[in-house]
């Protein structure tokens, strides 16, 4: 499936509106890099009626990633985007239900095989793996609105949405 993305009318052969077009990106990459392919190799010992168990764990995957709290907001959030479901590879998503099923079916071999096969997904884009340990890594992650001194090493101008903190807080 070729994806195209326009903001202009006429840019692409058809309109189709998705709220979630980083995740057809996400998807384009991840089917181009065969990421997901180790999660087929955790074998829940379910029939396969309309998806596989590895593309219910997909799916649940997915749904983490559109930001669904829990299983059952998929039901709202990605069960009517029909649109990502195609670039997906699938007709629709399927019910929370079906993928509660496949979680609970879930045996302790079962969670051992998902840890092994998400750890090789996550080693491959790992940029911690790849980094020159000789050196620092440096992780800034402070989301306070705190000034900081224009002498600090490194230290750039961010931007902070919503109320300011005065410089009399602390």
């Amino acid at each position: 499936m070729t994806i195209e993305f326009g903001l202009l009318k006429g840019t692409t052969e058809r309109v189709v509106n998705t709220q979630h077009a980083p995740l057809v990106a996400l998807a384009a990459h991840y089917q181009q890099h065969k990421t997901l392919q180790p999660l087929e190799s955790v074998d829940v010992g379910m029939k396969t009626v309309t998806y596989s168990p590895a593309s219910k764990l997909q799916q649940v995957g997915l749904s983490i990633l559109a930001g669904c709290a829990t299983v059952s907001e998929v039901n709202t959030c990605l069960k009517p985007d029909v649109a990502l479901a195609r670039v997906w590879g699938l007709d629709q998503f399927t019910d929370q239900s079906m993928l509660m099923r496949t979680l609970d079916k879930l045996t302790q071999m079962n969670i051992d095989q998902l840890r092994v096969a998400v750890t090789t997904i996550w080693r491959s884009h790992s940029q911690t793996l790849k980094h020159d340990w000789r050196g620092f890594l440096w992780l800034d992650f402070d989301l306070t609105g705190l000034p900081c001194s224009p002498r600090a090493e490194a230290s750039t101008k961010g931007y902070f949405s919503g109320k300011k903190t005065p410089p009399d807080a602390n």
